[in-house]
């Protein structure tokens, strides 16, 4: 609150040192962050992560590439200015994540696909109902209707009106050109700043056919109706 200086933030997170290569760290400011730059920090060298007023998008890095550079920018006011965000980590060694963070557009291959059946928050059979496009955040809002909700870890799909249809939303990056159509696929993602962000959404008779042949062979790496 009211910044002025500068400061360095390390986040430490509770696994063995061994693991923190593999670890990506995104940020997200806060909707009101003001006051401050954001630099990544490593060895005295400073890169430009957030600048100040920049509030519209989540910005990624590995672990490894530095700290967190925090520093008050000159105000010509004396109005209160509070410059916070928040971080998550997330584990770049796992297909499903390093694809969502490093080539969300490309489609993913099988063996990405059922391991996010296997690791995602959530996993929905469904259609896309419409599609919202947000310019200014870079954004698509994509208004599932559900049709079989295999797992979720937050309440993101759920029962509405006196229909009992199950609809949810899920975002994902506006250059990936989602638009609305015909058919089922299988959403998968992760939760990401309490918003639900897609994975992997294969068309959901190539997951079909993914699935029977991995479990022909005995490869997939667990289970889950396919029906």
């Amino acid at each position: 609150m009211y910044p002025t200086g500068a400061l360095i933030v390390n986040l430490r997170p509770n696994t063995s040192p061994a693991s923190y290569k593999h670890l990506t760290v995104c940020i997200k400011p806060f909707k009101d962050s003001a006051g401050a730059n954001i630099y990544l920090e490593k060895t005295g060298e400073l890169k430009l992560l957030v600048r100040d007023g920049d509030r519209s998008k989540v910005y990624c890095f590995g672990y490894d590439q530095g700290g967190l550079f925090i520093e008050a920018t000159p105000q010509q006011d004396i109005s209160r200015k509070i410059t916070g965000f928040q971080y998550e980590l997330m584990n770049k060694g796992i297909a499903s994540d390093l694809h969502t963070v490093s080539a969300p557009c490309r489609p993913c291959s099988d063996t990405e696909v059922l391991l996010a059946v296997c690791t995602s928050d959530f996993v929905i059979r469904g259609s896309i109902q419409d599609v919202t496009n947000k310019a200014e955040e870079q954004e698509s809002i994509i208004h599932v209707g559900v049709n079989k909700l295999y797992r979720q870890k937050s309440k993101v799909f759920q029962l509405t009106g006196e229909s009992g249809n199950w609809r949810g939303q899920i975002k994902t990056l506006l250059e990936c050109g989602v638009k609305p159509g015909d058919g089922d696929f299988l959403f998968t993602g992760r939760m990401h700043f309490g918003e639900a962000r897609l994975g992997c959404a294969p068309r959901f008779k190539d997951f079909q056919r993914m699935y029977k042949e991995a479990k022909d062979k005995g490869l997939n790496p667990c289970e889950i109706g396919p029906d």
